[in-house]
């Protein structure tokens, strides 16, 4: 058995569109696998055509990375709401290679764009060890700026 596997990570959320077009603008360079199919005008109309239900057409989305290799997103429709802190979350790294002053401006300016597309600020981790913040995307998940 290879020990190299593929790796995806998955959102639980309330609104797979919503939720997947915020991590979509927030990672940058991700996008969904393919475009609206070829006479239609929207993705509605194509799910009228092909008999899908509204309450069917929002159940799940998929973000692929068009620009490198960093591993396909799923989000997936639950009916429960998030209860509790993330087990598991991601670390954004917007300021490599940064200090001081400098870093901490990198960071602050990118949780501001992502405030812009809905994110909030959960906590600000200002200590001797460093600066980073941690923030919630539109439906509470909690990931960190660094």
């Amino acid at each position: 058995m290879s020990g190299a596997f593929d790796l995806h990570v998955v959102f639980d959320c309330a609104d797979p569109d919503r939720v997947s077009r915020f991590w979509m603008e927030a990672l940058g360079g991700y996008d969904f696998p393919f475009g609206l199919p070829e006479g239609f005008s929207s993705w509605d109309e194509w799910a009228d055509a092909n008999g899908i239900p509204e309450d069917q057409r929002n159940v799940g989305r998929t973000l692929v990375d068009k620009e490198r290799s960093r591993p396909d997103i799923f989000f997936l429709q639950v009916p429960e709401a998030k209860a509790g802190k993330n087990r598991l979350h991601l670390d954004i790294k917007v300021a490599p290679g940064l200090d001081g002053a400098d870093r901490r401006t990198r960071i602050e300016a990118e949780a501001d764009r992502l405030k812009a597309l809905g994110a909030t600020i959960h906590t600000v981790m200002d200590s001797p060890d460093g600066f980073h913040l941690i923030l919630q995307d539109p439906e509470g998940n909690e990931f960190c700026l660094a």
